[in-house]
């Protein structure tokens, strides 16, 4: 796969030449905030955000969305997206998070709509520029990552080191109008971004190994930390919505005024609410 050293000009000129060819999805300043939107024009895109307020998951799993319209006699129709789309600057935790996304939805009942979301993605992955306050991503394994998107991006000093991964990695790299072949420096430097990140991605260390979390949180079932923490929780559910990884929700079929026609939708649902998991008849299994 192809690997190009862009300069701050090129780098604007092939982001723009992106949008104008399809949809982008990338990273814009909300007063002083960062979020994933569409993009209109290179010099919206900051790739030098610390967080976003919600996780890129949503363009692949939305809030709420249209699974199908159906009739009284039994009659359905799916509803699935196909417009193709670039996501754009997504960080490494999150690269990974959508890793286990795609996972969970196609193991099992096949999500076609996740899927479909998917197959029509081009991630365009982020090396970190600016550490957050309280990021904790180098803890878990995630300060940088080599798989799971079909581009990354480097900046090395000025410029931008783009490494294609995917055969649409390749076809974004394709539409480049300048850039160059890197140096073995430039493939050093990167190495030291990899390397202060892994550093400095970790303000709160964890105290074991990622993979020893679910065993312990099962011993610690009992522990009373829970009911000091869930004095302070108003059960807004927040937590699942911005987490990268929740992939829970709920399904409604909703019958129009003419009582003949109907629409299935999918929202998202957090396990922490109360009516969770809440059935006919009063019944709450939680």
């Amino acid at each position: 796969m192809s690997t190009r050293k862009l300069n701050q000009e090129v780098f604007g000129l092939w982001v723009n030449e992106l949008i104008a060819r399809q949809r982008v999805v990338g990273v814009q300043a909300k007063e002083e905030r960062f979020i994933f939107g569409s993009l209109s024009k290179a010099e919206d895109l900051r790739l030098d955000y610390d967080v976003t307020l919600l996780p890129p998951k949503k363009y692949l799993l939305p809030q709420r969305e249209h699974l199908m319209e159906f009739t009284a006699q039994g009659e359905y129709e799916s509803r699935i997206e196909h417009e193709p789309f670039i996501l754009f600057g997504v960080h490494p935790y999150d690269v990974i998070a959508i890793s286990q996304l795609d996972a969970i939805f196609s193991a099992g009942q096949y999500d076609v709509h996740y899927m479909t979301r998917r197959r029509n993605a081009t991630i365009v992955a982020c090396d970190v520029q600016t550490v957050s306050a309280h990021v904790f991503a180098s803890s878990m394994n995630t300060a940088t990552v080599q798989d799971g998107f079909d581009l990354l991006l480097t900046k090395i000093g000025d410029d931008y080191l783009a490494d294609a991964r995917t055969e649409k990695g390749e076809e974004l790299l394709a539409i480049v109008s300048g850039g160059v072949e890197p140096a073995k420096e430039d493939f050093a430097k990167r190495e030291e971004v990899w390397r202060k990140n892994r550093e400095s991605l970790r303000k709160h260390d964890l105290k074991c190994r990622p993979e020893e979390l679910p065993a312990l949180l099962a011993k610690s079932y009992d522990d009373p930390i829970w009911e000091e923490k869930a004095r302070h929780c108003f059960s807004c559910g927040s937590c699942n919505l911005v987490c990268p990884t929740c992939y829970c929700f709920d399904v409604h079929d909703d019958m129009n005024w003419d009582l003949q026609t109907g629409t299935r939708t999918r929202a998202c649902d957090a396990c922490l609410l109360n009516e969770f998991a809440a059935v006919a008849g009063g019944h709450n299994f939680r």
